[in-house]
């Protein structure tokens, strides 16, 4: 049996290349345009390997349909000449053999009466033959019906029921008619003759017809047996296509789809086993080649950005060889620093101390033979020598910040205010300053010295830079931030206050904004309050928003859940302390403050 052939649109796809390099710098190569046939680097792309596995099966399931609709329309055809075969047989031929063996028996029975009354000369012996010929007519014309579209078999019909017309004619009309009923006569042997003749030719043309129909009925059978044999065969092959078919299907299933995606799993598994060099090569149809184009293409973005990270990771090496070298000059350089402030702290305050005590004798013997130049010169002397001594000590105060004192406790500010305000005693004593400051200051981590050090200096710097015309007002304020994360502490003054282009510049070590005669100091106390803030967490810078003086800033973290100070400040308190402790609030105090 043969079946048409059917073409399947096949479904476009982008080839991979064969011959790509397999270095991670290569780039994938560019698509094809979308009306060029596809290529790859050895040439045009097969038709097999740009078919998808989709356009596959589509062409093994339309071949599969046209072969169920060839096998459907065969087995009709089939069935239908079966059916048709035997009907033919069983309804046709059956029936007919019946209504010619009846007709048979009523021509017999024409033949019985019409010599029975011939005999006896009694009208009941004539009913088989009146019987007979309605019988004979009845059965020809069933004949006729079935036999419609058979002229042989119609022909010997005909024959016989013009015979038997001729046997009537001839020899039954005429014997009927000779007879007397009630005196039986003796039919003569011509007449008999005759009569046996005809009949025996009616009878001729009866085998004959019984024969026609065995031979029909006998070709039905054979034709019937050779449809249901070929319909056998059909069915075989159709089972047998339909199981190649199932073999094919799953032959390409095997090579189309389940080989490759084998093998593109053997190459994957490879690359993450970190075989990262391996090159996944595309196979299979278009479809299973893009993914594996799309895998290669992902190896490669991987291997690139390794390499990328490689190179980061080299880099970050070196940087961190480079930092652990400048970490080490670093110790280097803060061990010679110690070294230097050891000096500083024992070795170059001896000289001085020497040079202010002689200079102090010198003035004391010789002060009557001095003239008033002299004395002026030693006192300048003097002074220098003052002034240096403090200027190393500030320097020690800020080299060590951070480095000698590194004690962490739970401070209470409170008591810390409450230190640096005894330190301050004197200058706010003499100056008449009010501080104000809230009912309750919070706690806070952090070294008692250094914080006792920076309030001292923030509220010495308020005290110092105090305006000419009215008494000094330090007011101290203390609040959470909006993520309460950080306490806000302000130290406000009613001073001479700080130009806004300078308040950066106030927080850089030996900067000064005033004259010596005018206030005194070293120039590095702010930088000290800076020091310290950063060194506990924070940060400081002037509040450029407030008016009539100068207001600091600073932050210090939320350590642990506190009792929130009272934002208002209380009556204002003017600090008495009876004596200053500490050095003079002139050494280390200010610094370049307003």
């Amino acid at each position: 049996m043969t079946t048409p052939s059917t073409s399947t649109p096949l479904t476009p796809s982008t080839p991979a290349t064969s011959a790509a390099p397999t270095g991670p710098e290569a780039s994938p190569p560019p698509a094809s345009p979308p009306d060029a046939a596809p290529h790859d680097a050895q040439g045009p792309v097969p038709l097999l390997r740009r078919t998808t596995v989709q356009g596959w099966f589509q062409i093994v399931l339309g071949l599969m349909i046209l072969l169920v609709v060839a096998g459907t329309v065969v087995g009709a055809r089939l069935l239908a000449d079966t059916t048709r075969v035997s009907d033919y047989v069983i309804s046709t031929l059956g029936p007919a053999r019946v209504d010619a063996y009846r007709l048979q028996t009523a021509l017999l029975d024409q033949e019985t009466g019409a010599r029975g009354y011939a005999i006896a000369a009694q009208p009941s012996f004539l009913q088989p033959y009146t019987a007979g010929k309605q019988a004979e007519a009845e059965a020809a014309a069933r004949l006729r019906a079935l036999l419609g579209g058979q002229s042989s078999l119609l022909a010997d019909l005909e024959s016989i029921e013009a015979a038997g017309a001729g046997w009537r004619r001839s020899y039954a009309e005429p014997l009927i008619a000779s007879v007397t009923v009630g005196a039986p006569r003796p039919i003569d042997t011509a007449t008999a003759d005759r009569g046996k003749a005809a009949f025996d030719r009616i009878r001729v043309l009866l085998n004959t017809q019984t024969a026609h129909l065995d031979q029909a009925r006998t070709r039905g059978v054979e034709q019937l047996r050779h449809i249901r044999t070929v319909r056998s065969y059909v069915l075989g092959a159709l089972v047998a296509v339909f199981v190649l078919a199932a073999i094919v299907l799953g032959v390409l299933l095997h090579l189309l789809v389940a080989r490759p995606l084998w093998r593109l799993r053997v190459a994957s598994r490879r690359v993450a086993d970190g075989e990262f060099t391996h090159r996944i090569t595309p196979q299979g149809p278009a479809d299973l080649r893009a993914m594996a184009d799309d895998v290669e293409n992902m190896r490669r973005r991987i291997v690139a950005e390794l390499q990328a990270s490689q190179a980061q990771q080299e880099a970050l090496a070196r940087q961190a060889a480079d930092l652990d070298a400048q970490a080490a000059e670093l110790r280097r350089s803060n061990g010679e620093l110690e070294q230097f402030a050891y000096v500083a702290s024992h070795d170059l305050q001896e000289p001085l101390r020497k040079v202010a005590s002689f200079c102090q004798m010198l003035e004391r013997r010789y002060r009557d033979k001095l003239d008033e130049r002299g004395v002026q010169y030693i006192d300048f002397a003097v002074d220098g020598a003052k002034r240096m001594q403090v200027l190393i000590n500030d320097l020690l105060t800020f080299s060590r910040v951070g480095r000698l004192n590194d004690a962490q406790a739970d401070v209470a500010l409170d008591q810390v205010v409450d230190k640096a305000l005894t330190n301050l005693a004197a200058a706010v004593e003499e100056s008449g300053a009010r501080i104000e400051r809230p009912d309750e200051l919070p706690r806070v981590v952090g070294d008692p010295a250094l914080l006792a050090m920076l309030w001292q200096n923030l509220i010495g710097n308020a005290v110092k830079f105090r305006h000419p015309e009215r008494p000094p007002v330090v007011r101290v304020d203390c609040e959470p931030d909006a993520e309460r994360a950080f306490w806000v502490f302000g130290v406000a003054d009613n001073g001479i206050g700080i130009p806004e282009e300078f308040n950066e510049k106030v927080f850089v070590i030996f900067q000064r904004l005033h004259s010596r005669d005018q206030y005194s100091g070293t120039g590095i106390g702010l930088a000290l309050c800076k020091k310290i803030v950063e060194h506990h967490g924070g940060r400081i810078w002037i509040d450029t928003g407030y008016t009539g003086g100068t207001r600091f800033c600073f932050t210090m973290p939320i350590s642990a859940p506190t009792t929130t100070p009272t934002a208002a400040t209380t009556a204002a308190t003017t600090a008495s302390v009876t004596t200053a402790q500490a050095r003079p609030p002139a050494a280390g105090i200010e610094g370049t403050s307003e």
